[in-house]
Order: structure tokens, then sequence, then C-alpha cells
């Protein structure tokens, strides 16, 4: 991606029991079952029972939104002649840690003896999407002053309240999953460019990486690809929720770009605190916005990014975003429902609920 907002969006699934919605090992069996064309759509990650797509470098939401549509339809399509299908949420309700499969490979294979015991514990589920800025300095500037907002964009995506059979308290569990991996916190301010490549390149060094990519900041600069990537949300089952995310990050981009909002470099500790928030409390966190240091709460604080986005929200035509957040916000998010059909139904019929495509 070489130009300014294009979108590239990358969602992980959790691959299931069509019957009682439980994981199951198919990936393998997906990637030998995915047309030629589009091999370069699907790839492993950590467990045999977890799949990720992505999408071709998109022009605008609408694109990046038919490219997913199209990449669920075609794994359940597969799962159909081989008795799985995808399931979304940010983790998976019941699955035991202990009783997945690793996929063998390079790159995996590292991170398992890096992280040991650990590794196992990443059950998670994420979409990540990234935005095309063709300036590479302005991606780290961008970056900087992004992170303002990582707060009420979790809030908003939270999709994550159980995991391994518990009702964790969290709405996104995935988050506290997740973090136990190093280097998955908020990246602290980054001066330029240089200092961004001195760093990857003295992790190389220190053996702390093998890779540029495994660096898995909350958000973070994609050099190869001139993206930033935001990669804190909770995967949404709604296709409508992941199109307001997508939207409301581009449009922020384009705002920060636009306005020269550049390098604001906030207090570390009230990102941290806003982050840890949005994961526990959801929509109903008080957080401190890190621009003024008010005390507000994390409706409000979704309302002043709308505000700060809003002329790029009307730039690429999706005033209809606001819409979606503002259902959000009186509805709840997919967390909410998540709670509500277990209350009603259990962990089963819960399952059986992720793994039902009407809900997208």
């Amino acid at each position: 991606m070489k130009d300014n907002y294009t979108i590239g969006v990358e969602e992980e699934y959790m691959l299931c029991n069509p019957n009682d919605g439980s994981l199951v090992d198919k990936a393998d069996i997906i990637m030998k079952n995915i047309p030629d064309l589009l091999n370069d759509r699907f790839s492993y990650e950590l467990i045999l029972s977890e799949i990720e797509s992505n999408t071709s470098i998109c022009n605008n939401v609408s694109e990046a939104i038919l490219e997913l549509k199209k990449h669920r339809t075609l794994l359940n399509e597969i799962g159909k002649k081989n008795d799985f299908a995808i399931g979304i949420s940010g983790t998976h309700p019941t699955a035991k840690a202990s009783e997945q499969t690793f996929v063998q490979n390079e790159s995996y294979n590292w991170v398992s003896e890096q992280l040991q015991y650990y590794a196992t514990r990443n059950i998670t589920f994420s979409t990540h999407i990234h935005i095309g800025v063709k300036d590479l300095e302005n991606i780290i500037k961008v970056t900087n002053s992004l992170r303002r907002w990582i707060s009420p964009m979790l809030a908003l995506s939270v999709n994550s309240p159980f995991f391994e059979g518990f009702k964790t308290g969290m709405h996104s569990s995935r988050t506290f999953q997740f973090s136990t991996f190093p280097r998955t916190n908020i990246p602290a301010h980054i001066n330029d460019l240089k200092s961004y490549e001195k760093l990857l390149d003295l992790y190389k060094k220190s053996n702390s990486i093998a890779k540029d990519r495994q660096v898995w900041w909350k958000i973070r600069p994609h050099i190869e690809y001139g993206t930033v990537e935001f990669r804190v949300c909770d995967i949404q089952g709604s296709l409508e929720n992941t199109e307001m995310l997508i939207s409301l990050v581009q449009s922020l981009v384009h705002a920060i770009i636009e306005n020269k909002d550049f390098n604001n470099n906030y207090d570390y500790e009230v990102l941290q605190d806003g982050l840890w928030k949005s994961a526990r409390y959801g929509l109903d966190a008080m957080v401190i916005d890190p621009m003024d240091n008010q005390i507000i709460s994390m409706k409000k604080m979704i309302e002043n990014m709308l505000d700060y986005c809003s002329e790029s929200l009307d730039y690429f035509g999706a005033k209809n975003i606001t819409d979606y957040v503002y259902r959000t916000l009186h509805y709840g998010t997919e967390s909410n429902k998540q709670l509500d059909v277990y209350s009603k139904h259990g962990f089963i019929g819960l399952q059986k609920y992720l793994i039902d495509c009407n809900n997208w």
C-alpha cells in the first residue's frame, strides 16, 4: 500500500464443530481447499483451530467489506463439505488452551519456543485494519497521534467476555490473553522513522524478534506495506460493525494527516489506563482523555472521536457510520450481546449463536 487511505483488513476466525460450536482443527483442510487465485488471501495462525483472511488492497470501505463477506462465505462453503463452520468472537467461550494443536512451521515454532507455556494461552481472534500512508515519516507521526483513540475504538469493538468456560468479568478478555505476549503494548512515542528502524534492528540483534512483524503493538507502523496498522479491536460478527471500525480508523488517519495533528506525546500511563478500562468495562468506563487529562465517560470519549473525524467521514462518504456508532452506544456492543445470549441459553446456545452466519 503506497497511496494514502487505501485499506487492508485481516480477520481471524474460529474453526468450529457445526453442531455444538466447539473448536476443531481444520486449518490444514482449509489451506488445501482454497482456490489457487485466493491462496494469498488466507493464512495459518498459531493454532490449527484458527484461520486468518486478509483482503487485497482496497480503495474504499465497501470493497473491503465485500471481500470479507466473500471470504467468510467461502470458508463456510468449504466447511459444509468438511464438517466445520467459522465462528466469530474475540475468544472462544469454553475451549481449553491446553487442548489446542500448534501449527508447525518456522515462524510459529519460533513463537512457541520463545513463549513456551504462554504461547499455548493465545486462543484469540481480532480484526487488524491497515490504512495506507505513502510518506513513511508520516506513518510514524500518525501512529503517535492515533494512540489517543485506542480506548474508544476498543470499547466499541469489545467481543470476548468469556474464556475457558469462565465469565471473566471483562468485556475484552482477548486483550488480556494476548497481552501475555511481549511487544503487544501500546507503543511509546516514536521520535521518527530512523528511531523506529533502529529499535527494530536492536530487537533483531538481541534476538528479541526474528522479523519486523513480531512487534505486535496495539498500533504499529508497517513500513513494508506503507501502512498504519490498527490492531486493538476484537473481531466483529456483524459486518456493519466491521464497516464502522474500518471507516473510523480510515477517517481518523485522514483527520490526523489533513490537520497535521502529528506526534502527540501523550501521558503513557493515561493511555494504558484507558486500554485497561475499555477491556474491563467497555462502554461503561470512565476514562481520562489523553489530550487534556479531562475525566469523561467512555461514551463521551467516543462522541469526541466522532467530532474529531466528522469532516473526514464526510470526505469518504461515510456519514452513515455516525448512526452505527450511536446504535452501538444505545443497544450495546457484541460483548453485551454475548452476555445476553449466554444468560438465556448457556454456553451451548452461545456457541451456536457465534457460528450462525445469519448474524453477519
